[in-house]
């Protein structure tokens, strides 16, 4: 699922990139600011997850919700993620050495399956936080961007 957020009304913040002038001092600042802001989501995946671990096991897919930055082709945009370490993927019979044990099964957990229904804990905390994360990218893109501005 991809989201785009297109952020009106930041001006000063406009004014501010065109003083810093470098591409790449601008998108560490994002990326940064992404990264603040998308751990919204990975927060609320985990506690959503820690609600349906069973705590029998060893396994805590909880532990492996992290956020990630992305590969993107466009120059300009930056990709950042929030994931269940270790992937979805049994083909690869060695199971990832990860914090929270063996998870790649959280996908039939988020999805469901023939045999179980869907419980999903990914999708919710993105819908849920979609307004915070965008306040909070702004928030903090500003910030950054003073910080840099400062160095010159």
């Amino acid at each position: 699922m991809t989201i785009e957020v297109s952020i009106s009304g930041m001006d000063e913040v406009e004014r501010k990139l065109k003083r810093l002038g470098n591409l790449r001092l601008s998108k560490n600042a994002a990326r940064r600011a992404a990264r603040k802001a998308m751990a919204l989501v990975r927060d609320d995946a985990r506690t959503r997850a820690k609600n349906i671990d069973d705590p029998e096991t060893a396994e805590k897919i909880w532990k492996n919700i992290t956020v990630g930055a992305g590969k993107t082709r466009d120059v300009n945009s930056i990709v950042m993620r929030v994931g269940v370490r270790g992937g979805a993927s049994f083909s690869n019979p060695n199971p990832p050495n990860t914090s929270g044990g063996d998870t790649r099964h959280w996908r039939w957990v988020e999805l469901g399956s023939v045999h179980n229904p869907p419980t999903p804990f990914m999708r919710p905390a993105l819908q849920n936080n979609i307004q915070a994360v965008t306040n909070s990218f702004a928030e903090n893109f500003n910030k950054e961007i003073d910080k840099e501005l400062a160095k010159l």
